[in-house]
C-alpha cells in the first residue's frame, strides 16, 4: 500500500480533519518537486473510498480503489496539459508537439461531470494540476463553474506559482500552503531511495527531494551538468567543441545549470556562500574573486532571456554556443 511521503504526515491531518465539511474547491499551493500532486491524488481517492482508514487513508481494497487504481474512476477528473499525459513516443507517432498548456476545451467538458450525480452516491473530485497552465480563456471557464457550485462536487487545484492564478479562482478556493521539507528529512528520505549523497543533488533542485530524485534517476541530465561544470570551473575550454558535446542535451537543463553557477558565484561575491554547488567551493572563490560584476550581472540578464527561449530553440547547438561563448567573453579577466 503506497504511503504518504515523510514530511506530508502533519499536513495530511490537517486536510483530514476538513472531511466533514469539505469546501467546494481546494488548493495546495507549494514549491514544484515536494509532492503535491501525490498528496491531491491520494487525498482524492481517500475522499472517493468506500471504507477509509482511521488515518483517513484509501483503504485500496474496495471497488472504488480499484477504480482509481485503474484510473476509471466515474466520479474523478485530472485535468493537466497533454505534455503530462502523452508519452514521448506517441508525441512523435503524432507528429505534433503537445501543449503545455490546460484548454478551454478541457475545462468546458468538464460542464456535464459537474452537473451529474454520482456514481456511489458520493464526491465527485476534479484534480486540476498545474492551475497555472490554464491559459486565460480556460481560467475563465472554470471561473464560471466555481460560482456556481454544484452538491458534493470538490475541485483540487495544485500550483506551483500561485501568484499567476486569477484572483478571482483565489478567491474561491480554501487555499493550503505545502511547505518545503526539511533538508535533514529529505535526504534521510532519499538515501532511503538509494542515493548515496544527497546533498548536492538537493542543492541543485532547491531541496526539493522529488526533483532531486528524478535528476539522479535521469543518467542522461546528470552526465550533462558534469560535462558543463567541469569545464566552467575551469574556466579553460573550447566553446564550440564544448556546445557539440551537449548539443543532445535538453536546453532548458543547459541554461538552468548555467543559471545555477552563477547565482553561486553572485553568492559568494555578496554574501560570502554559495547555495547550489558546494561541491565547487574553491574553484567558486577563485573565480569570483578576479570577476567583474557588471559583467556577471549582464551575463545573468543573458541567461534569462535564454531561459525563455529555451523551451523552443531554433537551433541547441547555436544557443549552447552563443552562452558558452558569452561566458568566456564576460569572464575573462
Amino acid at each position: 500500500m503506497k504511503e504518504l511521503y515523510p514530511w506530508q504526515t502533519e499536513l495530511w491531518q490537517r486536510l483530514n480533519g476538513l472531511r466533514s465539511r469539505l469546501p467546494h474547491a481546494l488548493l495546495l499551493k507549494g514549491a514544484a518537486g515536494i509532492g503535491k500532486l501525490d498528496l491531491a491524488m491520494d487525498y482524492a481517492q481517500a475522499i472517493l473510498c468506500e471504507s477509509p482508514l482511521e488515518n483517513g487513508m484509501a483503504c485500496h481494497q474496495c471497488p472504488s480503489c480499484h477504480w482509481f487504481a485503474q484510473e476509471s474512476h466515474p466520479d474523478f477528473r485530472l485535468v493537466q496539459p497533454e505534455v503530462l499525459n502523452e508519452s514521448e513516443d506517441a508525441e512523435k507517432e503524432s507528429g505534433k508537439k503537445a501543449s503545455s498548456e490546460i484548454s478551454v476545451a478541457q475545462i468546458r467538458a468538464l460542464a456535464n461531470f459537474a452537473t451529474l450525480s454520482s456514481h456511489a452516491g458520493g464526491y465527485r473530485v476534479i484534480l486540476i494540476h498545474p492551475a497555472e497552465a490554464m491559459n486565460a480563456n480556460s481560467a475563465n471557464a472554470l471561473l464560471k463553474t466555481l460560482e456556481e457550485p454544484t452538491d458534493k462536487l470538490l475541485f483540487l487545484l495544485i500550483s506551483h506559482k500561485p501568484q499567476q492564478l486569477l484572483p478571482t479562482i483565489l478567491s474561491r478556493c480554501l487555499s493550503i500552503a505545502v511547505p518545503m521539507p526539511e533538508v535533514e528529512q529529505s535526504s534521510s528520505w532519499l538515501k532511503q531511495q538509494g542515493i548515496a549523497d544527497p546533498a548536492n543533488l538537493l542543492a541543485q533542485t532547491g531541496f526539493a527531494p522529488l526533483l532531486a530524485l528524478q535528476w539522479a534517476e535521469e543518467d542522461e541530465d546528470v552526465e550533462t551538468r558534469k560535462v558543463l561544470l567541469d569545464a566552467v570551473k575551469s574556466g579553460k575550454f573550447d566553446a564550440l567543441a564544448l556546445a557539440e558535446k551537449l548539443q543532445k542535451s535538453a536546453p532548458v537543463q543547459v541554461v538552468h545549470c548555467l543559471q545555477q553557477w552563477c547565482y553561486d558565484l553572485l553568492s559568494i561575491k555578496q554574501a560570502g556562500k554559495v547555495r547550489y554547488f558546494p561541491q565547487y567551493l574553491n574553484s567558486i572563490e577563485n573565480i569570483a574573486r578576479s570577476l567583474p560584476l557588471p559583467a556577471l550581472l549582464k551575463f545573468l540578464k543573458d541567461l534569462q532571456l535564454a531561459r525563455r527561449e529555451a523551451t523552443h530553440p531554433l537551433n541547441a547547438r547555436l544557443q549552447f554556443e552563443s552562452l558558452l561563448l558569452g561566458y568566456q567573453q564576460a569572464f575573462k579577466n
